[in-house]
């Protein structure tokens, strides 16, 4: 709650809980709105849920996205309102994440861009922060541990798309961004720090399903028919070889929940016709 910047309202998205949650955040933050919803509509749609409270009920101009296990600095928002008052063109902007347990490492300073996964992965993932990334600039993709979203591509483009419960969803919502001429953008001056994958688990057989699924439809939903050929043959070929150590080590939880993504993503790609024998062969 304490910030340097004023003009906030701080919102807790209760998505369908049953262990009195709305109760306990009431009595113990009372300064503090709880909007819940009377069925967990998941990490996607209980996002979307709390943007149409903030842009149309209470006509928000920003919104900033936090996960539930997190710590912000104080100049969170004022450093993200800073960089969207000089880029008209911001739909996202984020800033320095560090790991909880470990204050000056970092998890993520943003995304890489790659020719063939698209989403080239994390920048500066386990580096101590030595002033190496100091300067504000545009990166291909990031992730929404936090962001500030802009009320005007919320509107353009009505959010998550709930299809990507967990995992990938930030991916999806950033391509359709950039589709429309949205950019992405770092500030040094915003620092979190995040105690990552506490509620779905850090290699649990919930987060492995949709680590299989959601990266093999996006990339049937937006790139080109060799393009996913590439990317769905290093993509699957890694998970397979990884299959003979799930077994050994009788992880067949993780096993099955690989299998199950990949299998969901190949029916979602034959329903939606994004997924043809072009694809395979």
């Amino acid at each position: 709650m304490s910030n340097d910047y004023t003009n906030f309202e701080v919102v807790v998205i209760d998505n369908g809980s049953t262990d009195g949650t709305k109760e306990w955040a009431k009595d113990t933050y009372p300064q503090v709105y709880v909007h819940r919803t009377e069925e967990n509509l998941k990490y996607s749609g209980g996002l979307n849920f709390g943007m149409e409270y903030a842009f149309t009920q209470k006509k928000a101009d920003f919104v900033l996205i936090t996960n539930n296990d997190v710590k912000a600095d104080t100049k969170v928002i004022s450093s993200f309102i800073e960089i969207a008052d000089k880029h008209s063109d911001a739909g996202f902007i984020t800033g320095k994440v560090y790991y909880y347990d470990q204050p000056n490492i970092f998890q993520t300073v943003g995304k890489k861009y790659d020719p063939i996964m698209w989403n080239g992965g994390h920048i500066g993932n386990k580096e101590e922060d030595n002033g190496q990334y100091e300067e504000v600039c545009e990166r291909a993709w990031c992730d929404d541990i936090y962001w500030l979203v802009r009320r005007e591509l919320w509107e353009k483009t009505g959010g998550y798309d709930t299809e990507f419960a967990f995992q990938g969803e930030d991916f999806d919502w950033q391509i359709r961004a950039k589709q429309l001429g949205y950019k992405i953008y770092y500030t040094p001056k915003a620092k979190l720090w995040h105690k990552e994958s506490m509620t779905i688990g850090k290699s649990s057989a919930f987060k492995t399903y949709y680590d299989s699924r959601n990266p093999l439809i996006i990339h049937m939903k937006y790139r080109t028919t060799e393009e996913y050929k590439v990317f769905s043959r290093i993509r699957v070929g890694s998970q397979m070889k990884s299959f003979p150590k799930m077994f050994l080590k009788l992880k067949f939880d993780l096993l099955f929940a690989s299998i199950r993504g990949i299998a969901s993503a190949i029916i979602w790609g034959v329903r939606n016709k994004k997924l043809t024998i072009k694809h395979l062969i």
